[in-house]
């Protein structure tokens, strides 16, 4: 029994030669001189492949593998017969003389052993034929008894016309055996087929058209198979294009066994041009970048130490953006040249898409280290590495650009993601250098709030900035280069995620922000001698209180940039969840309990917590580990809003057509 790992790749192969066909299918020539009847003949003849080739594509795989054997016993059939009648009517064994290729001529071989030869290989064709067709025993030998025939003819000298007759009669007979056995095999087929559209109609009502095409989508392996059949294709033509090459060399006395450097680039060149000629030669090629993204996704994140799942998507934004890029430019309808050179801006387009999404892979471990204050170097080198090259590479690419190339509307939508690029970076770094800063010095620093909102506030806006840039650069570029419905649906997204929803968040952030500041305003505030007779910590951040606390109306005290931090998220108190606002008189002649239930003696002694005590509650150990355990947080959370959205639309909207170099 085969294991799975064969029966996967199998599977796999099997599945390509349909999308070859399809290909071949859609990019055949139509001739318009043929008339109506001939047109509407070629229009069917190609929807009939289509559909065959289609279903077949989507076959389970044991269906799949029933139908290949039926495909190869036909194609054996077909051989069997056609080198029964080649031999019989062109070969004259006894006194046939045997050439061998590339024009190595080994000693002469006899009649005899040249039809022993033909025997052999029929009798392997024979039991093949059968083996697939599962044939039994007794009609199994009569087949090929039958396939044999035409040879004893040749042994016996017979006369070419009755060789010939006794050929015909063979495949005579082979072929109404084929044709009986298609018959009784009918009512498999209608069954099969029944069954396939129950089993669509059933999971179409229960699940719908989105899980229906996912399903199909992962049992088929279409991935797979789309990087296959274009894997397959380009080193067809590679070897076409690279003996062409060489015979052409051979032609003008070049005898080397390595072609030049320029043929390679030209063979190169060709070969990216091709691979991208058609709608499934441009899936392919998507395929085989999201291989290469999720393996270079998996790399970095396994350099600098990230565990998030999210982070493994770049597999599959990177061939969706370059799908709909090509899409967008009508890539497999454009000239050679043009392709070419179209596809090369695109690849910059998608470069500079997998450098952001790699900096939103690496920032959060980046705002990790700096806030854990982990000391080990081992752990911050990585993600300072790369950050460092996210830095250097944008740049590096914006100069080999503009030496290379005139300022246009592409050009310009490059460089601009070069430029936001660098920003985030220099955000990001800056964020994480206060971090650290504030780990190193071990003490509260009540300002690193509002300077980590003041610098990601500060790159958000710039970002907000490039993108109603980069929506005006679309929109000329829609208007007076390329426009298209594709695009158009580009910059809408884009206007829609990049600007209206970054805007919205960016002015909710701001809000938030002004409303927790202004509660922790109006809340009175503990300091000197009162803090230090109550000895205990802030119930959020678990540190001493050195200069002041904010005294909610609940009487539970915190510091004010914790607390301030925790409205941003609710509006109640973290201990007691009340909510946190002031009334008239909440203040007058308020004693301060700390959070443990202690009062401050100043001669007014009110013990809140107790008193429940007494009267049989909670225990106030056991009350204040309830109180501490709802009020666990996410950093993260408490942070302000980057305001940072998706990028990818960004990308796609912005990708444009230059008019001239």
């Amino acid at each position: 029994m085969p294991s799975p790992q064969a029966l996967a790749v199998l599977d796999v192969v099997l599945r390509v030669p349909c999308i070859f066909i399809i290909d071949a299918i859609f990019n055949s020539y139509h001739d318009p001189g043929s008339g109506l009847a001939g047109a509407a003949a070629q229009v069917l003849i190609r929807l009939l492949g289509v559909l065959v080739s289609g279903v077949v594509l989507v076959l389970s795989q044991k269906a799949l593998f029933k139908f290949y054997m039926l495909c190869f016993a036909l194609l054996l059939g077909a051989v069997t017969v056609l080198i029964n009648y080649f031999a019989t009517s062109h070969i004259d064994f006894y006194s046939a003389y045997y050439t061998a290729a590339l024009g190595v001529k080994p000693s002469p071989k006899n009649g005899p052993t040249l039809w022993l030869g033909l025997v052999m290989l029929q009798l392997m064709f024979g039991i093949g034929y059968a083996a697939l067709l599962n044939v039994q025993s007794v009609y199994a030998a009569l087949i090929v008894l039958d396939i044999l025939i035409p040879i004893w003819g040749l042994i016996m000298e017979l006369p070419v016309d009755v060789r010939q007759l006794v050929a015909v009669a063979s495949g005579l007979v082979l072929t109404m055996h084929t044709v009986v056995y298609l018959t009784m095999k009918l009512k498999w087929f209608y069954y099969s087929g029944r069954y396939v559209y129950l089993l669509i109609r059933h999971m179409y009502r229960i699940y719908g058209v989105q899980l229906l095409v996912e399903d199909t989508w992962k049992r088929i392996r279409f991935p797979d198979v789309l990087r296959v059949f274009w894997l397959t294709r380009l080193t067809a033509q590679a070897i076409i294009l690279v003996y062409v090459v060489k015979v052409a060399g051979n032609d003008e006395g070049n005898q080397n066994y390595l072609i030049s450097w320029d043929d390679f680039w030209e063979v190169l060149c060709n070969l990216i041009i091709s691979g991208c000629d058609s709608t499934l030669t441009v899936l392919g090629m998507s395929a085989v970048i999201s291989s290469i993204a999720h393996y270079l996704g998996l790399g970095i994140l396994a350099f600098i130490g990230s565990t998030e799942e999210e982070d493994k998507r770049l597999g599959f934004v990177a061939p969706v953006l370059f799908f709909v890029l090509a899409l967008q430019t009508g890539l497999s309808g454009l000239d050679p040249e043009e392709r070419f050179v179209r596809l090369s801006r695109n690849m910059c387009l998608l470069l500079t898409a997998i450098l952001h999404f790699i900096h939103g892979m690496t920032d959060p471990v980046l705002m990790s280290l700096s806030a854990s204050h982990v000391s080990s170097f081992r752990r911050h080198f990585p993600v300072l590495l790369v950050s460092l090259c996210l830095f250097v590479l944008p740049i590096l690419l914006s100069f080999v650009l503009w030496n290379h190339y005139a300022l246009n509307t592409w050009l310009f939508a490059v460089t601009a993601f070069c430029v936001e690029l660098c920003l985030k970076v220099i955000v990001s770094l800056t964020v994480y250098t206060l971090f650290m800063i504030d780990g190193y010095y071990n003490v509260l620093w009540e300002k690193l709030d509002d300077y980590v909102y003041y610098v990601r506030s500060t790159g958000n806006v710039i970002e907000f900035i490039f993108g109603v840039i980069m929506f005006g650069n679309g929109a000329y570029t829609m208007m007076f280069e390329s426009g298209s419905k594709i695009r158009a649906c580009m910059m809408c997204l884009h206007a829609y995620f990049n600007i209206y929803l970054q805007a919205k968040n960016g002015w909710k952030t701001f809000i938030n922000r002004r409303t927790a500041v202004k509660k922790i305003n109006s809340l009175p505030e503990m300091k000197g001698e009162h803090l230090r007779e109550i000895e205990d910590v802030c119930a959020i951040c678990y540190q001493e209180f050195t200069a002041s606390a904010r005294i909610t109306p609940c009487q539970h005290y915190f510091h004010a940039l914790c607390l301030r931090k925790w409205l941003y998220i609710q509006d109640t108190c973290p201990m007691c969840h009340q909510k946190v606002y002031i009334e008239e008189g909440s203040r007058e002649n308020g004693t301060f309990a700390n959070n443990n239930g202690y009062v401050a003696p100043n001669g007014n002694q009110r013990v809140a917590v107790g008193a429940e005590a007494d009267a049989g509650g909670p225990e106030p150990d056991n009350e204040l580990n309830e109180d501490n355990d709802s009020i666990e947080y996410d950093e993260e959370e408490w942070g302000t809003q980057n305001g940072s959205t998706a990028v990818e639309e960004e990308y796609i909207n912005d990708d444009t057509d230059s008019s001239g170099e």
